[in-house]
């Protein structure tokens, strides 16, 4: 206990620090995650987790993501674009700096274009890269991009994550220390816990108004609930017990912002796995499930029905859940029809998060009801990025594809459900040769109803983006047109 007899000049010196202590409390942010990076490296992996720690803010690309999904300028000022449409001419901005002091160029540009499309290149989106013919360095900030045909998808492909700016003098370490252009420097990382960001002091545009960032790693949704309540931690993204969010909602202290994903989460199916070879089982895998089921049991009724691999919020969403009504007889019938009469046993591979786990389990008893005995194992990440993702090791699968406008991954024979149809392929090439909005609307439909008429996977549901802040909070994504928790605008309410 302090004297009575402090003295005056004491008293007013801890004032000021408790004062400064606040000011500096203000300027810091404590970020919830459920799941964590698997490395730091967004141009070599498909894990989601590594964009959501690190886009925006510590790297960028040529275009970025805004979060109305709109694509804008980002490292490249401006461009000029052929008029056959195969040349991209990018005017790349001054004075651009990476964290480690070098300049940001276009031989950076040309570094990093060429490493995600080589031969040997583990970019988890490659195909993104393909279609670039040459990349000519005009000027230290001028760099010219062929494509081999036209693309009207391609300024929307160098928003992606994966096609962030890196640079070959800091490449070696990127998996364990990133070095961006971002208006966050990555500080530290202590593996199992949180991943610490500071302001960026050299930022080429708008400055963060925060000082520093730490994203916490918190997997089980019991311990998220507590710790958000326990105001540990300042928001928490993508937070995965939504049973909870009425109680936040009814807290003057917290504020809950729900809003949209591009995330499909689907069953996904290993199409050249026996017997999911065979169109009608995947049928009957489409018509054993109930989707409102898993939408109310798995995420308490957040999340939105869909037909196929496309996100309802866009304006060429084609509502194909008809196709995919709940009907177990039917299923059965064309079990039967497939040669299963007493249906099959098969795996369900499930990675950690809660829509995955939670809706494991339904679509384990609702796949039973009908005959088919899916034995369920859970995963972390990155065994399920090895033994599903890349090594396609699975019969079924649970998981929200989060990347925008990702129809295309069908498209590609070597993708993990191993999907290969000449049509889809034909239609994604004919996609990307065309400029014209209302012809490409056109496609992206056609493509929608091919992918639902094959039953390629099992579609869900569009993962809500649930948030859960304090109530001070300001300038949050309350959408996910990418997987970003992009904090170059938030900050506290004065």
């Amino acid at each position: 206990m302090f004297s009575k007899w402090m003295s005056r000049a004491t008293l007013g010196a801890l004032t000021l620090a408790a004062t400064m202590g606040i000011a500096s409390a203000k300027s810091t942010i404590t970020v919830g995650m459920q799941l964590e990076p698997p490395h730091l490296d967004p141009t070599s992996a498909a894990a989601g987790a590594i964009d959501s720690v690190l886009y925006a803010n510590v790297f960028e690309g040529l275009t970025r993501f805004g979060p109305d999904g709109s694509v804008n300028p980002g490292l490249a000022e401006s461009w000029e674009i052929s008029e056959d449409g195969l040349t991209y001419t990018f005017k790349l901005r001054e004075g651009v700096k990476f964290h480690d002091g070098t300049d940001m160029n276009a031989e950076d540009v040309k570094f990093s274009l060429d490493r995600a499309r080589a031969e040997d290149s583990v970019n988890a989106q490659k195909a993104l890269f393909e279609g670039i013919k040459d990349i000519e360095v005009v000027d230290p900030l001028t760099v010219k991009v062929t494509l081999s045909k036209p693309n009207g998808s391609f300024l929307f492909n160098m928003a992606w994550g994966d096609a962030v700016i890196v640079a070959p003098e800091s490449i070696d370490g990127i998996k364990e220390k990133p070095v961006g252009t971002g208006a966050f420097v990555f500080e530290s990382w202590l593996q199992g816990d949180r991943i610490e960001l500071a302001k960026n002091a050299e930022y080429w545009g708008e400055p963060a108004k925060l000082e520093h960032v730490t994203f916490k790693f918190i997997s089980d949704p019991t311990a998220a609930f507590a710790s958000v309540m326990a105001e540990d931690v300042d928001v928490f993204t993508a937070f995965p017990a939504p049973e909870n969010l009425p109680q936040f909602e009814a807290d003057p202290r917290f504020q809950v912002l729900v809003g949209s994903t591009e995330g499909e989460t689907i069953l996904s199916t290993n199409n050249k796995m026996p017997p999911f070879d065979n169109v009608k089982v995947r049928e009957a895998l489409a018509h054993a499930i109930d989707r409102q089921a898993i939408i109310d049991g798995a995420m308490f009724g957040y999340g939105t029905p869909i037909g196929t691999h496309f996100a309802p919020h866009n304006p060429d969403y084609v509502d194909l859940t008809g196709m995919n009504a709940y009907d177990p007889e039917k299923a059965k019938a064309l079990l039967a029809e497939a040669g299963y009469p007493d249906g099959f046993k098969t795996t369900l591979k499930l990675p950690p998060p809660s829509y995955a786990r939670r809706g494991g389990e339904i679509i384990a008893a609702q796949l039973a009801a009908v005959g088919i005995e899916a034995e369920i194992t859970n995963m972390e990440w990155g065994l399920w990025l090895e033994l599903v993702f890349s090594n396609k090791d699975y019969g079924l699968t649970i998981v929200s594809h989060t990347e925008p406008m990702d129809i295309g991954i069908y498209a590609r024979p070597d993708y993990y459900f191993q999907y290969d149809s000449a049509e889809a392929q034909g239609l994604m090439a004919k996609l990307s040769e065309t400029t014209d909005p209302a012809a490409r609307s056109g496609i992206l439909k056609e493509m929608q109803e091919l992918i639902a008429k094959d039953y390629v996977n099992g579609y869900l549901f569009q993962l809500a983006a649930l948030t859960v802040a304090k109530a001070g909070v300001q300038g949050l994504w309350a959408n996910a047109p990418t997987q970003a928790t992009d904090l170059t605008a938030v900050s506290w309410v004065d």
